[in-house]
């Protein structure tokens, strides 16, 4: 009897040389006399950037690459701060206030309020608070450039939401009761649409419904402003300031083509071998042919990750052609997607909602609930009797329970019953 262990997605010879050495030692100590070989397919099969990175934008200076800051990038990185927290320009305003005005200098800690306000007379920054509450959360599709924008941009959906949560804010609130003039009122104008906008964006674009340029974006906020009696083409002077200084520092694009150029190339090894198998996969299947029937005598393969999938491919393909591939008599496939691309029809040899071909043989199936790489076969394949789901509880988080299968005794332990099982000695 002999195992041959098919390693995952992204794995290059120094890892898998270490994971390897692992899970031989668990497996002969397990069986002793039983040879324990890999199929290592990392460098010949896995993926590569074969142009050297050269259609990542950014990650290679171009003959137009210039140190000089571009605005257009300044203004992408502040709109990228505002998505992630819409009131983000109001706590600035509502925290740091204005120097010099009205109330700051003798704020208490409480609201703010000028101690020099006329008795009921409303400040600059209440009026334009009420303003935002008498907007229409729902304005008309036609007649109405606001509505006409919102429903053109797929953003009216989410509008009264957005604008509601700006108005009940603590943020809007206490900006407002800190601009006691008409300057600082005008910047909070603006601070509101930026929010209400920027709230708008990020619940369509999480529901995928978005659909809005930056030309249509700035004229929203320039209609809302206007409506709260702020200038409309002048971003607020004081929260655009800190917020810009912030997003140059987080989020300027050369870090952004940093950061875009090390994210490209650290994950080209685990998806790319993933897209390479889905359109190259014959070759890796050839190749796990070759090693399986190079041996005689019963072999019990164990496939992790992408190499589970291939295994499966391979043993549906080589069954359905009625040429079940010699010697295959167990299969163990660990935290597999072969199930789940089985359900979505990705799975290169079965038809959506076909059943596993005659010859094909048992198949263990062992994933971890907290692995979101891994799935169940059995309810896949309902019936089928040579499937078997088990689970191992590793207690890491994703993703390191994606590989903490091989220090597992449970996980020998199932293998050694499946073995039994199966009769093979």
């Amino acid at each position: 009897m002999r195992f041959l262990f098919v390693h995952g997605t992204g794995v290059r010879r120094e890892r898998h040389d270490r994971l390897f050495a692992l899970v031989r030692q668990r497996l002969t100590a397990g069986f002793p006399g039983a040879s324990v070989e890999s199929c290592y397919w990392g460098d010949r099969f896995g993926a590569t950037l074969g142009a050297g990175g050269v259609s990542v934008p950014g990650l290679r200076p171009g003959p137009q690459h210039t140190d000089a800051p571009d605005p257009a990038d300044a203004e992408t990185a502040e709109w990228a701060l505002l998505l992630a927290d819409p009131l983000c320009e109001l706590r600035v305003l509502a925290e740091a206030g204005w120097e010099g005005a009205a109330g700051d200098d003798w704020d208490d800690g409480d609201d703010g309020d000028d101690p020099f306000a006329m008795p009921g007379v409303q400040s600059a920054g209440a009026r334009v608070l009420g303003l935002l509450e008498d907007l229409p959360p729902e304005p008309p599709r036609i007649g109405d450039e606001l509505g006409a924008l919102l429903h053109g941009t797929g953003l009216a959906a989410d509008f009264a939401a957005a604008l509601d949560c700006v108005i009940r804010s603590a943020e809007a609130a206490r900006a407002g009761a800190r601009a006691t003039g008409e300057p600082q009122a005008r910047e909070v104008a603006t601070a509101l649409a930026r929010a209400v906008t920027a709230a708008t964006l990020t619940a369509a674009v999480a529901a995928d419904e978005a659909d809005c340029t930056g030309a249509e974006r700035d004229r929203l906020v320039e209609l809302l402003t206007t409506r709260l009696g702020g200038d409309g083409r002048v971003p607020g002077a004081r929260a655009a300031a800190v917020l810009g200084r912030l997003a140059q520092r987080v989020t300027t694009q050369p870090l952004l083509n940093a950061r875009r150029g090390s994210l490209t190339v650290g994950a080209t090894p685990v998806l790319g071998d993933i897209l390479r198998y889905q359109s190259r996969g014959h070759e890796l299947r050839d190749f796990l042919h070759a090693r399986i029937t190079a041996a005689p005598g019963p072999t019990v393969l164990i496939g992790h990750s992408l190499g589970g999938i291939a295994l499966v491919d391979l043993l549906t393909l080589a069954a359905a052609r009625g040429e079940a591939v010699p010697g295959a008599e167990l299969l163990v496939t660990v935290g597999s997607q072969a199930p789940f691309l089985h359900e979505l029809g990705a799975l290169t040899a079965l038809e959506p909602g076909a059943k596993l071909p005659y010859g094909f043989p048992r198949w263990l199936n062992v994933y971890d609930r907290h692995d979101v790489l891994a799935y169940l076969a059995g309810p896949v394949f309902p019936g089928d009797a040579r499937v078997t789901d088990h689970e191992i509880r590793s207690r890491q988080p994703f993703p390191a329970c994606h590989s903490a299968y091989w220090k597992q005794d449970a996980l020998y332990e199932r293998i050694e019953q499946a073995v039994t099982e199966a009769g093979i000695g």
